[in-house]
């Protein structure tokens, strides 16, 4: 079976579903796969609560309707846009309910193949064995194909060891021992749920432990000229980040790349303290050196800066370790599409729509950060990503 389309969407997070509902509101001929918010509904652990404040939720639809808050007072869900943290299962409901809405179009279908057609436009293949050929196509595909894993880990067995990604329920950890590895707020946020489970916990940080501080209701002008509040954190730089992506892009390449790894470093937010500090030990200015099975658990050599080791016996190692982006990780990607695409790092240069190097070829969310900066990589980025994209599409 085959159909044919202007516009394919790759994905169904937040990034693509805010585009698709732009491209249905503009009358574009579309066709959007993926499985709706299938990263927060799988990759995320049950009871997680968002780093993002309320007000930097949502996704976005055209004029800005259907937001978080929206939903919240529409279910009378406790709801406030500062200081009180949103759940993982009410954002992925959020999700699900957007796209019913918004998005009625989904096929909720998986794209294991894209690429070129002689015709100058995509084919895709899915996962049921039918095509589509499209004019245009857009990879959303958020960071599921993305988990990073340390060089010193890699190679273990991945019974034994594995990513936060892994992991949706953690109630199977109930009695044993776990080292978390990493410092940001997925190696906090799995700390203190696997702690709630009843797993002794033990969390093994690089450097220092340090946690964002809650910003507080009301400020003064001075306090805010000095520190303004964005939807990606506080500070001069995040709002430089947040409010204009376009001029991020026309910085050096090198400049950019160096921005995007090294702002809004692995901070967790200011309520994982209370879940961690006391709850699990602690080991700081550690690293994993190897991983070795013994027994029915792990080895796990730790080392320091001065190279001295010391050796952690656990039954299982969870890398919380964030993710690196790739074309060479999507899957589906064909690999003569892949050569193509003029990239940094493996990472697409983007034109100031999103398109690749490949015309027709589009990237958003994760894999445009090095062209945007690191609000593309957020959830709150669709409301720069989705209106200039399908503004975009729509004229060409």
């Amino acid at each position: 079976m085959q159909s044919e389309c202007r516009v394919a969407v790759v994905g169904a997070g937040p990034n693509g579903l805010s585009l698709a509902a732009h491209l249905r509101a503009r009358g574009v001929d579309f066709q959007i796969f993926g499985r709706p918010m299938e990263t927060w509904d799988t990759r995320m652990p049950k009871g997680m609560l968002l780093k993002s404040d309320g007000f930097a939720t949502s996704l976005y639809a055209p004029g800005g309707k259907y937001s978080y808050a929206d939903y919240c007072a529409k279910h009378r869900i406790p709801y406030a846009p500062l200081g009180l943290p949103p759940k993982l299962e009410t954002f992925s409901a959020y999700g699900h309910a957007f796209q019913k809405e918004l998005v009625p179009n989904l096929e909720p279908k998986m794209v294991t193949a894209l690429g070129q057609n002689d015709k100058g436009g995509y084919t895709l293949t899915l996962d049921d064995g039918t095509v589509c050929h499209a004019r245009t196509a857009v990879v959303a595909a958020g960071i599921t194909h993305f988990a990073h894993m340390p060089d010193a880990l890699a190679g273990a067995p991945r019974p034994l060891v594995s990513h936060s990604a892994d992991h949706h329920d953690l109630s199977r950890f109930k009695g044993r021992r776990v080292a978390v590895i990493g410092a940001g707020s997925s190696a906090t946020d799995i700390a203190g749920l696997l702690h709630r489970e009843g797993a002794e916990v033990h969390l093994v940080c690089r450097d220092t432990l340090w946690f964002n501080g809650r910003m507080p209701d009301h400020r003064s002008l001075r306090s805010r000229l000095r520190n303004p509040n964005t939807p990606i954190g506080p500070g001069w730089r995040s709002y430089l980040c947040a409010n204009f992506p376009l001029l991020f892009r026309r910085l050096p390449a090198h400049r950019r790349i160096a921005i995007a790894r090294g702002h809004l470093g692995p901070a967790p937010a200011y309520f994982a303290r209370d879940m961690v500090l006391g709850r699990a030990y602690t080991h700081l200015g550690l690293q994993p050196q190897a991983a070795t099975p013994k027994g029915d658990g792990v080895e796990l050599v730790l080392v320091n800066r001065s190279g001295e080791t010391r050796v952690l016996d656990v039954d299982h190692v969870i890398a919380a370790t964030g993710y690196k982006p790739a074309l060479a990780r999507l899957p589906f990607l064909d690999p003569g599409l892949h050569r193509k695409i003029v990239a940094i790092d493996d990472v697409p240069q983007l034109s100031d729509c999103f398109e690749a190097s490949t015309p027709g070829l589009y990237f958003v969310g994760t894999l445009a950060v090095h062209s945007f900066g690191p609000l593309v990589r957020f959830a709150c980025g669709a409301a720069f990503t989705a209106p200039r994209l399908a503004r975009h599409l729509a004229r060409h």
